[in-house]
């Protein structure tokens, strides 16, 4: 069982991406189920503002580090997480794992055009996997449908871009419903393997400064990313009220 990192409440593993996939290549195996999370700054903060939400967060069975800050969340409290793990990362690694081993896949959110562009990538790039199904991430009123869609598709792996904390909210509230299945929250990643969104490059990756591109990119996201010296504020003080 992994450690964990208590970051202002969330749970973090303690854990590196080869591990973490080790380890969700085994509950496939098992036809075991996982809800896994992958958690930024931004996600944690909202937990702390919204007791539902954190709620369905101590449900999940894997929260990774997705976000510098988190690292950075974690070192203040003298407790450092070995790695960050991109939750893009993480995908593209199991899509690779599914391609080797023929798994089933199904695709969950984003806009239908985007899921068009995708799912022929998909096919070109990962020729192996099995995709199980796909659903575009506006649903309302059919939520039944979707998932009857899911249930019938058995698959391994279940990628679910809704954005938070709407992905969250569908995999616990549905999990128990399935039979087996890695569940996973990936916000809009489906964009980047469309290719309507690019990537930060490999370097600026390296830096930690791959939020900037995604702030370059979208502009209007300059409102979300004032959440950092709040949450970096916010670590110094739980590290003090830990100490006394």
């Amino acid at each position: 069982m992994l450690n964990k990192v208590d970051i202002l409440g969330v749970e973090f593993d303690y854990t590196t991406q080869q591990e973490i996939l080790s380890i969700l290549q085994e509950k496939i195996k098992r036809n075991k189920k996982a809800f896994i999370v992958t958690a930024n700054p931004e996600i944690v903060m909202y937990a702390n503002k919204d007791p539902q939400y954190m709620h369905i967060l101590q449900f999940a069975n894997h929260i990774i580090a997705d976000g510098i800050g988190v690292i950075l969340g974690s070192k203040i409290v003298r407790k450092p997480l070995p790695e960050r793990i991109a939750g893009f990362d993480l995908m593209v690694e199991l899509l690779s794992i599914a391609n080797q081993e023929g798994l089933r896949v199904f695709f969950l959110g984003a806009k239908e055009q985007t899921l068009e562009q995708m799912i022929p990538k998909i096919k070109r790039d990962y020729p192996k996997l099995v995709i199980a199904g796909y659903h575009h991430g506006f649903f309302k009123g059919q939520e039944h449908k979707v998932n009857e869609m899911v249930k019938e598709a058995k698959a391994d792996l279940v990628f679910v871009a809704l954005g938070f904390p709407k992905q969250e909210e569908w995999i616990q509230k549905n999990l128990d419903s399935f039979e087996k299945g890695i569940f996973m929250g990936i916000g809009g990643s489906f964009d980047i393997l469309a290719g309507t969104m690019k990537r930060a490059p490999a370097f600026w990756r390296k830096l930690n400064l791959e939020w900037l591109h995604r702030l370059i990119q979208q502009p209007s996201r300059w409102k979300r990313m004032l959440v950092l010296p709040i949450f970096v504020k916010k670590m110094f003080q739980y590290r003090r009220k830990r100490l006394r």
